[in-house]
């Protein structure tokens, strides 16, 4: 198995997806997230696999100094295109995250790493890595498809043989993530490295909605009650992402 990139029909697919409720409960919850933990002050910001740019966007329009690394072109293609639009300025370097070491020179206070664990080969081997990019007293920003939500999903279908195989992989071109993460193994993998400040799910609720439910949501109060629950002790582990803030040891 080899890390996973984005063609340009992965990236139509992912404009799909932040065009709609998904994307949005997504970016709402990484927003107040970080805006909770942020200084009011001009931050150095790395987001490696930044995708689109949606995250990198935001943030460079509260005024941070952002840098985007992604390994796809076509990704980096659209991020470019919505900062020109939105006449912001960033730094853009097409490289996956083994080679970004070469491309870097300073620490950052704050690293995105949203949506990458899962396209990789070893997630693990990326750990260290970020840890190196993250300035002392900064921040990582660790969003990563959860192992639990999918399994859950998969019982309420009745989906038994695929749990008894253990296989969840999507084939082909499909969106589902190739290596969906075990959050208490992830969770000894940071010792040493991470200190965990803050949890959140993302999609605790509205995935599991049934279809009609979800065309008939209110957009605004669907994301009021994620937001709401994000935490909540009993949900927040059944996010179809979950989000971590962590501090380097």
């Amino acid at each position: 198995m080899s890390d996973r990139h984005f063609d340009e029909l992965a990236t139509r697919f992912a404009e799909k997806i932040y065009g709609g409720a998904k994307g949005a409960i997504r970016l709402a919850v990484l927003q107040e997230d970080l805006a909770e933990v942020l200084p009011q002050k001009p931050l150095r910001v790395l987001d490696i696999g930044a995708g689109l740019g949606h995250m990198s966007l935001w943030l460079a329009a509260l005024g941070h100094c952002v840098t985007l690394a992604e390994p796809a072109a076509p990704m980096l293609d659209g991020a470019r295109q919505r900062f020109s639009e939105a006449n912001l300025q960033a730094r853009f370097i097409q490289a996956p995250w083994q080679e970004l070491g070469a491309h870097l020179d300073s620490h950052y206070d704050l690293v995105l790493c949203h949506a990458v664990l899962e396209w990789l080969a070893e997630p693990q081997a990326i750990l260290p890595a970020l840890h190196r990019f993250t300035a002392p007293g900064g921040w990582l920003s660790l969003a990563f498809y959860n192992r639990d939500a999918l399994i859950y999903r998969n019982l309420l279908k009745g989906h038994f043989k695929k749990l008894r195989s253990q296989v969840y992989a999507g084939e082909g071109q499909s969106l589902t993530p190739q290596q969906p993460l075990d959050p208490r193994l992830l969770d000894k993998q940071l010792e040493g490295l991470w200190q965990v400040e803050h949890r959140s799910g993302i999609r605790v609720f509205h995935d599991y909605m049934p279809a009609d439910f979800q065309a008939r949501a209110d957009t605004q109060a669907l994301l009021e009650m994620e937001l709401a629950h994000r935490r909540h002790p009993a949900f927040a582990g059944l996010g179809r992402y979950l989000h971590w803030l962590c501090r380097p040891r």
